[in-house]
């Protein structure tokens, strides 16, 4: 039925006539400002000096490590390339002049991504709400926030990820608008978007989980209907399931996958990233020493190894000039785990007992054997005592002692093979190494030690003797004159294998992640206030500033909006469920309020709430998804509230009254952009505390240091 003749006491805002137009208009000045500026500055700001970096190694095709799914990386690498970068850009550093170098092409991408970002706010809540003026104010909510226009404008990958998350739920949306006519090609094609943009959503980051989540809960309340409905057969209930499994599960996991196929066939190159990989995994990897490398098949006293912890992610056993602190254990040679390959991963192993003579006849490294292993590099012993672990506190201190190979008996180490098998095989055979004086095990804990430790791996000697990654390590890299060499090809792994190494090294390193010297973070409860932005760029007053920060207006708008929404939602549901007596339209109102506003508050809770429980560093920019939400939210509740009122109030002239509301928020929204815009667009000259500067007085937050 047409809108107007569902709610004929509707204001023209809110019928059909005028929807198409209006949302155009939306759509060309969400592109216009976007895109106003794109250029500036012409040097690498905040994180365009890693995403930047990534598409680079995509267009080189050489291997890197990240903790995100790669598709965000590899869209950015794609747009570069066919606009014209040809990869040879450093992104060494923030405020890195791009000179010559071609960023706009990577710009202009994540920027037309962001540009759609108002047209699907305000198509969702148009097909939620049914309300244009709803619809046209939550698209002003998100196109006039100059958090959006910042992050939609540089080298990230926020655009991208949210794109796909709005682009899921408009999907969804518009697939249940098709619910009258089940299995027809609309209904089709919106449920298997729905199914793309959810597989794209999570292929960019982990945090995809949520709108996959938000979705997933919807489907289950959408079948939940269907069965209860009596006039459906069986048949066509099993159709409705096939087809969601087909559509939302199947195809988001088959497109999943071959984003990773995709991902491991471009970079093919060796890499900064070998190092977090096990060494099969490595062996594909063109340029890297194990790719059809050959080195001796078994282990003998004399040869220059490195040990890989079994551990994924760990790293190779380490050492370094750099002794422990005061207050750590003894102040001897630190030991760690290191993801990159370097001098100091190489170990000589030598006889527990003597002085390997290269004269001597040559000994292979045998189960149950006592060993040295004499770091290469600084020649001191691995080493462990009854002194407690730096960061481990339940494991003892491992380091490296001893001049010129000589030590004492706290450097001797029983080598254990996993399966009891005899001699040591590089690369296949799993060991372990038990300290003889004490009984632990050497151990990789995975834990990061501090900046002393150089933000290495913690490195222990674990009591508890029981077999687990942590203790278990392998003979990577291997030079032997004395001994043939074999051919490693044998040892490449298959795509599932390296599919599920490359998420178990992801998940991992995020959920290990640090925050940097001098960074910015922050915690989840203060994003909804805004209570403290993010230095794109800039710090003097000579400086070209960019500053995330999002409007304060329509931020601080959402957060009392939210509050507001739960109070009505919580009266217009009782009065329903009550049965009080009010008008049809007012019911109607607050039917599509609570179904409609639900919807987002569902959302922004899934978006919001999950990073309380997270361990991770956070950041600001990790609340704009949830953001998105929480306008659609505030769209719908004052568009629905605003036309209750005029019409209680002023029954006559409601329309006039309704209007009238809406063009205040508008005309406010309009003015806030106008006061915060230098934020987004860049801010030159004084400081926001000086009286001469664009920003005097609008630094309304002590928090706010822009």
């Amino acid at each position: 039925m047409a809108e107007g003749k569902r709610f004929p006491g509707k204001p023209k805002w809110d019928r059909e006539k005028g929807t198409w137009a209006v949302l155009a208009a939306v759509t060309v000045f969400s592109f216009i400002s976007r895109f106003y500026r794109l250029a500036e500055p012409p040097h690498v700001c905040w994180d365009e000096t890693h995403f930047g970096k990534m598409g680079s190694y995509y267009i080189n095709r050489t291997f890197f490590f990240d903790v995100h799914p790669p598709l965000g990386k590899m869209l950015i690498g794609f747009a570069g390339h066919l606009t014209g970068y040809n990869g040879s850009f450093s992104f060494l550093k923030p405020g890195q002049q791009y000179e010559s170098h071609y960023y706009l092409g990577m710009r202009g991408f994540c920027a037309f991504l962001g540009s759609w970002l108002p047209p699907f706010v305000f198509l969702i809540v148009h097909q939620l709400s049914k309300s244009l003026a709803g619809a046209l104010l939550a698209s002003l909510l998100v196109l006039l926030d100059t958090g959006c226009i910042t992050l939609s404008q540089y080298i990230l990958l926020d655009p991208i990820l949210i794109f796909f998350i709005i682009g899921a739920v408009l999907s969804m949306v518009r697939f249940h608008s098709c619910s009258s006519r089940p299995f027809s090609v609309p209904w089709w094609l919106w449920l298997g978007l729905t199914g793309v943009s959810l597989a794209g959503a999570i292929g960019v980051k982990f945090v995809g989980l949520f709108v996959v989540l938000f979705v997933g809960l919807n489907t289950v309340r959408d079948l939940w209907k269907l069965l209860g409905d009596l006039s459906l057969t069986l048949e066509v209930i099993l159709r409705h399931l096939a087809a969601r499994v087909l559509c939302l599960i199947l195809l988001p996991l088959v497109l999943y996958s071959l984003i990773f196929a995709v991902h491991f066939a471009i970079l093919n190159k060796s890499g900064p990233g070998d190092g977090f990989f096990s060494s099969a995994f490595q062996s594909r990897l063109i340029g890297n020493n194990l790719h059809n490398a050959s080195m001796p098949e078994h282990l003998a006293y004399g040869s220059v190894i490195t040990l890989k912890s079994v551990r994924t992610a760990s790293g190779y056993l380490h050492s370094h000039w750099h002794l422990y602190p005061e207050g750590v254990g003894a102040k001897q040679q630190q030991v760690t785990t290191y993801s990159h390959k370097d001098q100091n991963n190489l170990w000589t192993v030598k006889k527990h007992d003597s002085e390997y003579d290269i004269e001597a006849p040559l000994e292979f490294v045998h189960h149950g054997d006592i060993i040295r292993l004499e770091h290469t590099m600084t020649g001191r012993n691995l080493h462990s005592h009854q002194r407690e672990a730096p960061l481990t506190k339940k494991h003892l201190q491992v380091t490296a002692y001893g001049t010129n190979g000589t030590g004492d008996s706290n450097d001797f180490w029983r080598i254990e093979v996993a399966g009891g098998k005899s001699r040591v095989k590089v690369l296949r055979s799993q060991i372990r190494l038990l300290h003889l004086s004490t009984g632990c095990v050497l151990c990789s804990t995975g834990k990061t030690l501090p900046k002393w430790g150089w933000e290495q791996g913690e490195v222990t000697c674990s009591p508890y003797i029981r077999e687990s990654p942590n203790t278990m390590w392998n003979v990577e890299d291997h030079w032997n004159p004395r001994l043939p060499n074999i051919s490693v090809s044998i040892l490449k792994p298959s795509f599932f294998e390296i599919l599920a190494e490359s998420h178990i090294v992801m998940l991992r390193a995020n959920s290990g992640l640090k925050p940097k010297e001098h960074e910015v973070t922050s915690k989840p409860w203060h994003w909804p206030i805004n209570f403290q932005g993010l230095r794109f760029s800039g710090v003097n007053a000579s400086d070209f500033r960019i500053y995330l920060l999002g409007n304060p207006v329509v931020w601080w708008l959402n957060l009392g909006c939210l509050v507001l929404y739960v109070l009505v939602a919580l009266c217009a549901a009782v009065s329903i469920q009550r049965g009080l007596p009010m008008s049809d339209n007012v019911k109607e109102n607050f039917s599509l309020l609570l179904e409609s506003g639900g919807q987002m508050l569902f959302g922004w809770l899934l978006h919001y709430c999950p990073f309380f429980f997270m361990g991770r560093v956070l950041y600001y920019h990790h609340y704009f998804p949830a953001m998105l939400f929480s306008s659609m939210l505030t769209a719908v509740t004052l568009s629905a509230l605003l036309r209750l009122c005029a019409e209680a109030l002023c029954p006559s002239r409601h329309q006039a009254v309704f209007v009238a509301g809406i063009t205040v928020l508008v005309l406010t929204l309009l003015y806030s952009f106008y006061l915060f815009h230098p934020l987004a667009y860049g801010m030159v000259g004084p400081l926001a505390d000086d009286s001469d500067s664009p920003m005097a007085g609008l630094r309304w937050m002590d928090s706010w240091d822009f």
